[in-house]
């Protein structure tokens, strides 16, 4: 047996020139292709993960912004509803304090007429003093006067029983809010406050009486709710004439 090394020779050329042709020919554009392709992939996901974490920055900014929206609210109608409660029990003090002193000189002066005056002069006496009490009254009738007012309204609203507020919600004919003058902007903040304490629709309507002096009163054609400076006067006028 012989071997031919010539045609081992030539095959072997001709395998080396094969393999060269496939790498130069085949392989590499296939392998250029190939990281191309990564290439294009990876810009792809570095894309989305950079816009991934500009939308999760973006949405915790506005998550931090509604927070600290709400946070703010809350502490602004705080401050303002401790604010408002502050003014109305001061304006309600000093009110009350200086128609005390005023209602107390009146009937002191009706009472000190009535033990040296028939009882004629005496009744005159005390419906004097008890003008010249609404006078002075009426020059202290101001916002936080009428404030402290529906305060008291409210509050005497509320601590009625519940079966008289209901029927008060069911009059034929509504409920007239009387003030002695037109409420102007407060009109809707009186509503409300009255609507809230009665726990019901009512219907409301507004109606001026310059006789009150200063303060807020509810009537209807069953029921009168005083609640003014007038009444308070009333209740005077009638203590000393009973007293006469």
């Amino acid at each position: 047996m012989t071997i031919d090394f010539w045609g081992l020779g030539l095959q072997a050329i001709n395998v080396l020139v094969l393999v060269w042709l496939l790498s130069r020919v085949f392989w590499k554009p296939i392998a250029a292709a190939i990281a191309t392709r990564q290439s294009a992939a990876k810009a792809v996901t570095d894309a989305a993960a950079a816009q991934q974490a500009k939308t999760d920055a973006a949405l915790a900014e506005v998550t931090e912004a509604r927070d600290g929206i709400a946070a703010e609210r809350i502490a602004t109608l705080d401050a303002a509803k401790a604010e408002a409660e502050a003014t109305a029990e001061v304006a309600l003090t000093e009110a009350r304090t200086k128609a005390d002193a005023l209602l107390a000189t009146a009937k002191e002066a009706a009472k000190q007429d009535a033990e040296t005056a028939q009882a004629a002069n005496a009744a005159k006496a005390a419906d004097l003093a008890l003008d010249i009490a609404a006078r002075l009254l009426a020059g202290l009738e101001s916002p936080k006067v009428q404030a402290a007012f529906l305060a008291q309204l409210v509050d005497t609203i509320i601590k009625m029983p519940e079966a008289d507020r209901a029927s008060l919600v069911d009059a034929p004919k509504g409920i007239e809010v009387v003030s002695p003058g037109d409420p102007g902007e407060e009109k809707a903040t009186i509503e409300k406050a009255v609507r809230k304490a009665l726990g019901g629709a009512a219907d409301l309507r507004f109606v001026t009486d310059p006789a009150l002096i200063a303060g807020l009163e509810l009537r209807s054609p069953h029921f009168v709710l005083h609640n003014s400076w007038q009444a308070d006067l009333d209740q005077v006028r009638k203590a000393v004439k009973d007293a006469a």
